[in-house]
């Protein structure tokens, strides 16, 4: 009975499906990163279509945006490693805007969790809103410099 419960010598390497394992996980460190980032990003898309159907309660609309977003910029750390992202996060090309979006996300989440107000909080998704694509667009050379120039040509008034 002793080695039915523990099992083998043999069938030590086996799992519950009878595949060798080979350790904790038959995946190679490649392919767990790759599913850890798409399951993350995938989970933060889904919060954020998912928080359009609250949309009428900001407060849960708020969590679940903020918390989209989050899942969203965090996924890829699955692919560069958090002591990378993190780096490129706070390089200095990029370090206001990340911690104007990381400022964003915690005001919004202070306005719907504990300040309660739907306006404040809907200000504060909109701001977020913004920084993201700010911060979005420090990856892409150039792309902030062209959208400045843009917008300026676009909101000057002088004929």
């Amino acid at each position: 009975m002793w080695k039915s419960l523990v099992g083998d010598d043999e069938e030590q390497g086996e799992s519950l499906l009878g595949e060798a394992s080979g350790g904790l996980c038959s995946l190679s460190p490649t392919q767990q990163r790759i599913y850890g980032f798409a399951a993350c990003l995938i989970a933060g898309l889904a919060c954020m279509l998912l928080s359009m159907i609250v949309f009428a309660k900001p407060i849960k609309f708020a969590l679940l945006f903020t918390f989209g977003n989050v899942l969203a910029v965090g996924s890829t750390a699955f692919l560069l490693g958090p002591a990378q992202q993190l780096g490129m996060m706070f390089d200095t090309a990029r370090v206001f805007a990340t911690a104007i979006y990381i400022g964003c996300v915690v005001i919004a989440l202070i306005c719907a969790l504990l300040i309660h107000d739907k306006l404040l909080t809907i200000i504060a998704i909109i701001i977020e809103i913004g920084a993201l694509i700010w911060y979005s667009l420090s990856y892409i050379p150039f792309a902030r410099r062209m959208v400045s120039e843009l917008m300026i040509r676009l909101c000057d008034t002088e004929l």
